[in-house]
């Protein structure tokens, strides 16, 4: 035998010996499908709910199809895995091993589907039937979303399926969601969705074909709307060659541009009566994807062209903001600045901006004016939209590190533009592990199980500033992003994940993203030799949920059974906030750690059994004030404006609760404020000390008396806590409770009442009663019903 003839026979054997396993692992699946649909006949023939089991059933069914293709394609799988730079070096082996780790992990879903089935059938637990999205008929109310007559949840993919239509039933569907939109086609570059920057030409009529992809779209299931603003036609850049200054990454021309503008507002008021009163809308027009225009020197955003300059009409109507600022006070500009400028129409700034200028006027100014020509964007796009479809819905997906991180040069004020809009946007995100960038700072994991805290900081901020608005996470980032995926994701994170937010206020959400043909291969934007300007989308195939049969057969369970308790989560988020942070955009602007020191505050009171709330000026000024206290921490800049609406609180009779004489001490240019806050008819609690765990041991003690009348004590043998919880009175005396464990460990839990009543407790989801003291598990979540013994 031949060297050669030798070598031909061994590879032979490995091929055997490959598909021989595949077809094993591929095989038990199949008999455990079997059992399984053995099982939902039973349980059907006993009129047992099976909706979660022909999901289990049908994300099985898909991944096994998937595992197959990924099989016989290997090659395209690993140029998938070779996009993102963390699983590059691997992807030779990580494509070899796809299959069949997907087809393990199909045997481990249905593993734990068979077993739950059985303790129903075998009256170990009892399950509430699942109560269903209704794609074609629920409605956007005041704060919620309503089907069935019941508050909703209304879950699918931002990015779904490039390429397949929407009324294909294998894409759109009650497993991954059949929420409608304009980004299906495979659309030239910066296009991308159906309503774009191309649809009006330059003799100014309307290129009827693009607007096909609009006006084509079914008037059969809700869904939303993007502005996809990416690029600009070339006849608007021949006629305004400063267009592309002060571009932002995903906003691909300058909003101060009077053509953009015109561009912009013939399209939206077209697109607005077009589609006005139709279902895809009834999740809101989108008005952008991620705005932010970071102006600071060596961000991050520079290498994607972002304010890599400023065009005339931006630097025109700074100065003009600054005339108005200054009252035309050119000399106090002078001074402020250290310049000597004759007149406001000769005031010059470079940008991007030095951060060495943070906390003086001129930082200040440019950074105040950055918000409010942005926000002053936003309303033009809302007042052109709503002059022909006054009741249209709308918000924006706003970047939720541009809120919990400590830049401010991005010119998005959260505050300004939650107001302006009529439902509150975002694509709030989380990390299930350790970042898979090493320049990322992961020391969060030594505390808790999941990144949680950027979510939930978003979340208690956007509700305290429009609390009555329906909350949508237009891309969550819960799954996968830039900074993180792991294709050894626990089901237990996505539950816990999806259950908090909506806990705190997300009302629907729109994952990011399912890319998968329903043959088993990416969809069409993902085939061939990619090289995308957006800097996550080449490699977010790679070890996602894509891959991952377990996760994404999770996120619609925990979705089924959020919608099946939609009544309670609801009555859960009523939890009063009688605890309130102040927090000013002027010392987010000035101070170059405010947020950090935010976000630590923030952490310190998280676990403590009430929903955090923040106030600001406006809402003070705006809100009946029904909370209890509020807390000023590390904020020594504040307008007079911002110091008299707290002044105007203690008048009316609130606890303001200092940190340090430090605290409000500036104004928004640094000088020294004369005044001091007076207690009037109020209280003020001077700390003098900025130790957060005195501050929080104050704060405490004055809220005591609002504290709910369920006691919950928990002990994960830690110096911190892990364990989040809400807790609810209902009409017939009894109380919801809702337990979150984000920590690593089992924590040993006791429920108790102040009166020191003997408990009754029930698990909602399994019907079971419960031991007053119980074990909660790493990322287990608890709803229980909790009455007086009688």
């Amino acid at each position: 035998m031949t060297k050669h003839t030798l070598i031909i026979g061994l590879v032979f054997i490995i091929v055997l010996n490959a598909c021989s396993n595949s077809s094993k692992f591929e095989k038990e699946a199949l008999k455990k499908i079997e059992t399984l649909e053995s099982l939902m006949k039973e349980a059907e023939d006993k009129s047992i709910d099976i909706t979660r089991e022909k999901t289990l059933l049908w994300f099985s069914k898909e991944f096994l199809k998937f595992a197959n293709w990924d099989e016989a394609n290997k090659e395209a799988i690993e140029k998938l895995f070779g996009y993102e730079r963390y699983y590059a070096e691997n992807k030779l082996q990580l494509a070899e091993e796809l299959p069949d780790y997907e087809r393990k992990k199909v045997i481990e879903i249905l593993d734990k589907g068979i077993d739950i089935l059985k303790q129903e059938l075998n009256g170990e637990i009892r399950r509430r039937p699942v109560n269903k999205v209704d794609w074609q008929n629920t409605k956007a109310g005041d704060n919620m979303f309503i089907s069935n007559n019941r508050p909703s949840f209304p879950y699918d993919y931002f990015s779904k399926t490039v390429g397949q239509p929407l009324t294909n039933t294998e894409v759109y569907n009650d497993h991954l969601g059949a929420m409608y939109h304009g980004g299906e086609n495979l659309y030239p570059v910066d296009h991308d969705r159906a309503i774009n920057s191309f649809l009006l030409k330059e003799d100014g009529t309307f290129d009827e074909e693009l607007m096909s992809k609009l006006t084509d779209i079914p008037d059969t299931n809700i869904g939303f709307l993007y502005y996809w603003s990416m690029g600009i036609p070339e006849w608007v850049e021949k006629q305004e060659p400063e267009i592309r200054k002060g571009r932002s990454l995903f906003t691909g021309f300058d909003i101060d541009n009077p053509l953009a503008r015109e561009v912009w507002g013939k399209i939206i008021r077209h697109t607005g009566k077009l589609t006005k009163g139709k279902k895809v809308t009834e999740l809101g027009y989108i008005f952008a994807n991620e705005p932010h225009w970071y102006s600071e020197k060596n961000h991050w955003t520079y290498k994607y062209d972002e304010m890599n300059d400023i065009s005339s009409y931006t630097r025109n109507k700074f100065r003009s903001w600054l005339n108005k600022a200054y009252q035309g006070n050119i000399k106090k500009l002078n001074s402020n600045w250290g310049a000597s400028f004759d007149n406001f129409d000769t005031v010059e700034i470079e940008i991007p901006i030095d951060t060495s200028l943070r906390g003086s006027p001129q930082w200040y100014d440019w950074n105040r004016y950055h918000m409010d020509r942005s926000t002053e964007w936003f309303k033009f796009n809302q007042d052109e939209l709503h002059s022909v479809n006054p009741e249209a819905n709308t918000h924006i997906k706003l970047f939720p590190r541009s809120f919990y991180e400590d830049s401010r040069s991005h010119g998005i004020d959260f505050e300004a533009l939650t107001e302006l809009t009529t439902m509150i946007g975002h694509d709030a995100k989380a990390l299930g592990s350790p970042s898979i960038r090493p320049h990322i700072d992961s020391e969060w994991h030594k505390k808790y199980a999941y990144k949680w805290d950027g979510m939930a900081i978003l979340h208690d901020f956007l509700e305290s500033v429009s609390p009555n608005k329906i909350n949508i996470n237009s891309e969550s980032h819960f799954l996968s992003s830039g900074m993180w995926r792991d294709l050894e994701a626990r089901t237990s994170y996505v539950r816990n994940v999806y259950w908090l937010s909506t806990l705190m206020g997300m009302d629907a959400n729109m994952g990011w993203f399912w890319a998968r043909d329903p043959d088993g291969s990416p969809e069409d934007r993902l085939e061939g030799d990619l090289n995308f300007f957006d800097p996550g989308l080449g490699g977010a195939y790679a070890g996602s949920n894509n891959m991952q049969p377990h996760i994404t057969n999770e996120v619609t369970q925990v979705m089924y059974d959020l919608n099946t308790f939609s009544e309670e989560i609801i009555a859960l988020r009523q939890q009063a906030r009688p605890l309130r942070l102040f927090y000013s955009e002027t010392a987010a602007i000035n101070t170059s750690d405010y947020m950090t020191k935010t976000n630590e505050l923030y952490e310190s009171l998280f676990f403590e059994g009430i929903p955090l709330g923040f106030v600001t000026k406006n809402i003070i000024e705006k809100q009946d004030n029904t909370w209890k206290a509020i807390v000023v921490y590390k904020t020594n800049y504040v307008t007079d404006a911002e110091f008299s609406a707290l002044q105007t609180y203690l008048d009316n009779g609130g606890t303001v609760i200092l940190d340090s004489s430090n605290s409000l001490s500036m104004n928004e240019y640094g000088e020294k404020r004369l005044k001091n806050l007076s207690n009037s008819k109020g209280k003020i609690i001077n700390i003098e000390d900025s130790n957060i765990l005195k501050l929080k041991k104050v704060a405490l003690k004055e809220i005591e008396d609002q504290m709910p009348n369920i006691i919950i004590e928990s002990d994960n043998g830690e110096s911190h806590k892990t364990i989040v919880s809400r807790v609810v009175q209902q009409a017939d005396s009894s109380y919801l409770v809702n337990l979150l464990n984000v920590g690593h460990k089992t924590t040993k839990v006791k429920l108790s009442f102040k009166s020191g009543a003997e408990a009754t407790i029930i698990n909602l989801m399994t019907s079971n009663n419960v031991d007053s003291i119980f074990d909660l598990a790493s990322e287990e979540i608890l709803l229980l019903e909790v009455k007086e013994k009688q």
